[in-house]
């Protein structure tokens, strides 16, 4: 059974790696032969041009002294060893420097996402800028880079030049069925298994969603309009519709955490990432009636569903994006080690965790860009709730499609994450008894728009 992109084949234990919702591959040698691949391909052919918003990016890094220093600093941070490196000598890192990065970028923005078949070694799961960046971003020097104000706002205009070529209709090149592509025998296979999963189910592609089977690319225009496909209306059926006591799914997801008692401000970058509540709201005014929350975290898989749906019936009070960082990953997850409560960790100081940031879900809900939506319950025993969904790296475009004011229904769509997407997180104000959210651990994902908790008394 496929729970993680690449579980389909044997990976030695070694070379295995959990990753939080699959956004690169478990067997971590499909990784590095990806972007081996992409390296070739650059130091073989004629060097060219940076795009212009890469030439924008190169003229940020070698203007500025601080970001110079960050992007020179954050290569050479990385271990010289396994499993950092591919070159069996060990003597050669795979990306050089920040040039080699850009001209590494230049080829990728090329081409759309291919499909990862790991038991050919090709491709990767739509996240190939993460690709790259996944050991400099545990970096000390990576760390503060892709923390500073100037980087990401370098960062938010790359991905959106990343985002046009993949709402264009040579992004839908990949949506094909060969070993590439993600209508491939492999593919499908892969995709279905974690779609049918959570409800036990045997649908086709074409039953469980929107598509025409028999035109070009399954009917969708673009690589987006793939990623962002919407369900049939029966295959997600929405819990108990007409009760107020029941708390809709609002993402197809695998349980993270559930938390009680959130503070509204907490060190969240410490190794146990408490939730920071205000933080999370992004400091909106609002966020003051959730001090003490109960706050349930769930992340989405690369293979699944990334549209948002309200887990109540209520009117919409508020509704923004906050822009926050795109590629930061906290300092314990690094070779500085990092902080635990009160003390410095000094565990495996030369290590990153090559899980990456996947493990800092807590974390990035208080920085990555994210999208936040206060909902009136029309359930007086809920009253004031907020969904938060949270972008990860180059998945970080989130659209909201409700807008202040408007009723919604249970089950009915609030926005999606564009080319993929991080978690997302429920929060309900101290008081409110609610309770039976699904236990983290389990392997399927949590049907959306089904039963996820319910309000007792």
């Amino acid at each position: 059974m496929v729970h993680q992109h690449g579980d389909e084949h044997d990976i030695p234990q070694e070379h295995r790696i959990h990753r939080h919702g699959g956004w690169l591959p478990a067997d971590h040698r499909v990784q590095h032969e990806w972007l081996k691949t992409q390296i070739e391909h650059v130091d073989r052919t004629p060097k060219k041009d940076l795009i212009p918003v890469l030439q924008e990016f190169k003229k940020l890094i070698e203007g500025n002294s601080r970001i110079y220093m960050y992007f020179n600093q954050m290569w050479e941070e990385i271990p010289l060893k396994k499993p950092y490196y591919k070159d069996p000598t060990g003597m050669k890192k795979q990306i050089r420097d920040y040039r080699h990065m850009l001209s590494v970028l230049n080829h990728i923005f090329t081409q759309p996402p291919q499909w990862t078949d790991a038991a050919f070694g090709v491709g990767m799961v739509g996240v190939p800028m993460v690709g790259i960046f996944d050991y400099v971003m545990a970096t000390p020097s990576g760390h503060a880079a892709f923390l500073d104000p100037e980087v990401n706002k370098m960062m938010k205009k790359i991905l959106n030049e990343w985002g046009k070529f993949l709402k264009s209709p040579k992004s839908a090149e990949v949506l094909e069925s060969h070993k590439q592509g993600w209508f491939s025998e492999h593919g499908l296979k892969d995709l279905m298994e974690v779609a049918n999963a959570p409800l036990k189910t045997s649908h086709r592609f074409e039953d469980m969603y929107v598509c025409d089977p028999s035109a070009k690319h399954h009917g969708y225009e673009s690589w987006d309009d793939f990623f962002t496909r919407q369900l049939r209306e029966d295959a997600r059926p929405v819990a108990s519709p007409d009760d107020d006591n029941i708390v809709a799914n609002a993402c197809e997801s695998k349980v993270y955490n559930v938390a009680r008692h959130a503070k509204l401000r907490d060190r969240f970058w410490i190794k146990s990432q408490p939730y920071s509540v205000l933080d999370m709201l992004g400091h909106d005014p609002l966020a003051a009636q959730f001090n003490e929350a109960t706050v349930y975290q769930a992340f989405l898989s690369a293979l699944s569903y990334h549209r948002w749906h309200s887990p109540v019936s209520g009117r919409i009070v508020r509704a923004f994006v906050k822009d926050g960082t795109y590629f930061s990953e906290p300092l314990f997850e690094g070779p500085a080690g990092g902080y635990a409560e009160g003390e410095r960790s000094a565990s495996r100081p030369a290590d990153i965790d090559v899980r990456g940031i996947s493990v800092a879900q807590g974390y990035l809900t208080a920085l990555a860009t994210r999208a936040v939506i206060f909902i009136q319950a029309d359930n007086p025993a809920v009253g004031l709730m907020a969904f938060v969904g949270v972008g990860m790296d180059e998945v970080s475009t989130c659209e909201i499609t409700v807008g202040q004011g408007q009723h919604v229904r249970k089950g009915e769509q609030l926005g999606m994450f564009h080319f993929g997407g991080s978690s997302h997180c429920l929060l309900f104000r101290a008081g409110v008894p609610v309770d039976g959210f699904p236990t983290p651990g389990r392997l399927e994902n949590v049907p959306v728009r089904s039963q996820v908790a319910v309000i007792k008394g």
